[in-house]
């Protein structure tokens, strides 16, 4: 199963967030968007939907920037994921040209539960489990830009 783009991205910011919080550091949609190589465009989306959810707080201005709720430091890595890729499923029968084996194809619904293992393995882990790596705070140093101590 692979995750749209902007799933990657919240899941980025959301690391980046948990990393620069243990270092102390400003963190902005702009690091953000250096560190995952993206658009500030694409990663002001995806900031403003986990604000939507309850998982960050933004604030805006010359001394703004983003940081982690509790809801945001507790969430299973599973629920984000659901929450940001919608309820699609993992392979497209219907739509306008329907498969024609969809009235005793079994395939559908293995990969529903495939699916749904995939979510819940990633549910065991937080977003604070995923951003304990020593690793982070390097990459936080490494954009460099917009997180003062």
């Amino acid at each position: 199963m692979q995750l749209t783009r902007f799933t990657d991205l919240g899941l980025r910011a959301m690391m980046l967030l948990a990393a620069g919080e243990s270092e102390e550091r400003r963190v902005t949609t702009r690091t953000i968007a250096s560190g995952a190589a993206a658009s500030e465009h694409h990663v002001a989306k995806a900031v403003s939907r986990l604000s939507e959810l309850g998982m960050l707080h933004a604030r805006r201005g010359r001394v703004g920037g983003l940081r982690l709720t509790d809801a945001g430091r507790t969430a299973s890595v599973g629920w984000l994921v659901r929450q940001l890729e919608g309820d699609r499923e993992v392979i497209e029968c219907g739509g306008d040209n329907p498969c024609p084996l969809i009235a005793a194809c079994r395939l559908r619904r293995a990969l529903a539960e495939a699916k749904e293992a995939f979510y819940r393995e990633l549910d065991r882990y937080t977003v604070t489990d995923l951003a304990g790596s020593k690793s982070l705070p390097v990459v936080l140093q490494l954009t460099g830009e917009g997180i003062p101590r």
